[in-house]
């Protein structure tokens, strides 16, 4: 059951980030007072940073932690490390300050947006997913209500997921899919998980995790597909059996502009069905009468050509402060990358 929603004071973790750059101003607009944290004070301020209380606050800092939580009723823990030596390391060092952070200041709720975890055996999830499952862990160990939103690809331009979509898309003139890459995934806009992190305030249940996906199940090769569609690109598939994952997530990390690191994670993933189990989410989270975007909506809306005045801007669109590798990334060549990528991978084969 809902409640009615009361004026909050919130801090936001990870508020240049993607997700959290869209959620601050969802959260002004709903009526609550944001603190957000920054490891750089001189860093330029998002479009909406005058309208919010900044800290300066390093995650792996106990101290700044306990310091950044006090006097708020909520946390949103978007934090994640996405690849090198010790991301994992380091996300648990990071959620174990954050869980005594709460401890100490009271804080009654922390809302994270972890990844769906697939229903494999412990030794056969990615590292990527394990290392999100122990901060889950890590931080429901506190007296707080915690409410964990399990997602797999989020759909909106700037995403991390679809930004890899569009510039593989839009780089290779065929889709070689791996035989163990083509999985089923479940999809979400991220304007549906931004309702359902805001939802999460509002939650009056026990501590839980909730599965968030959107109305249409695809096969991975049928999402390269979809968009390749709806970009006007023409792109034919082929199915190629044995490619070794570090060999795919080193490709796909040399065609991309998103950070290689990040991309050898998500791809490492991708072995396993990324679905919603339950989708109780939709009722407990959700508000009354909402309806999931589906793929053909959250493609076009992502595609849309950007707005000038970002007040004004669709979350499911590009936003200022996205990073320079979204909205298709640098203005070289698509084939001067392919090229590129090439003479990075054959020395590996």
């Amino acid at each position: 059951m809902r409640k009615a929603e009361d004026e909050l004071k919130i801090l936001v973790t990870g508020a240049t980030g993607y997700v959290g750059g869209r959620l601050v101003p969802l959260l002004l607009e709903r009526g609550h007072e944001v603190r957000t944290t920054t490891t750089n004070p001189d860093r330029e301020q998002p479009w909406w940073g005058d309208r919010v209380e900044t800290v300066v606050m390093d995650a792996l800092d106990p101290d700044r932690v306990t310091a950044a939580c006090e006097g708020v009723s909520a946390v949103y823990y978007l934090i994640h490390g996405m690849g090198g030596d010790d991301f994992a390391e380091t996300d648990r060092k990071a959620a174990t300050n954050f869980a005594a952070g709460v401890r100490a200041q009271a804080v009654d709720r922390i809302v994270y947006l972890s990844g769906l975890v697939p229903d494999v055996g412990e030794s056969e999830l990615s590292e990527h997913i394990r290392s999100r499952r122990d901060v889950e862990q890590i931080l429901s160990d506190v007296p707080a209500t915690v409410v964990v939103l399990r997602a797999a690809v989020l759909l909106g331009s700037g995403s991390t997921s679809f930004e890899i979509i569009r510039q593989v898309s839009e780089r290779m003139p065929v889709h070689t899919v791996p035989s163990w890459m083509d999985s089923m995934v479940q999809p979400i806009a991220v304007v549906d998980v931004l309702e359902a992190l805001v939802g999460a305030l509002e939650y009056t249940g026990p501590s839980r995790h909730f599965d968030v996906g959107g109305p249409d199940q695809v096969r991975y090769s049928a999402l390269l597909e979809a968009y390749s569609s709806h970009a006007g690109l023409k792109r034919p598939q082929v199915n190629v059996p044995l490619l070794p994952t570090a060999l795919v997530g080193a490709l796909v990390g040399s065609l991309t502009d998103v950070p290689r690191s990040t991309v050898e994670a998500l791809v490492e993933s991708l072995h396993h069905d990324m679905v919603v189990i339950d989708g109780d989410f939709q009722t407990i989270l959700l508000p009354q009468g909402h309806r999931l975007m589906g793929l053909d909506e959250a493609f076009r809306r992502a595609l849309a050509p950007p707005r000038t005045v970002p007040e004004n801007s669709d979350p499911m669109g590009p936003l200022p402060q996205d990073p320079a590798w979204a909205s298709g990334g640098d203005d070289r060549p698509a084939l001067a990358k392919v090229v590129d990528a090439a003479k990075d991978i054959l020395p590996k084969l």
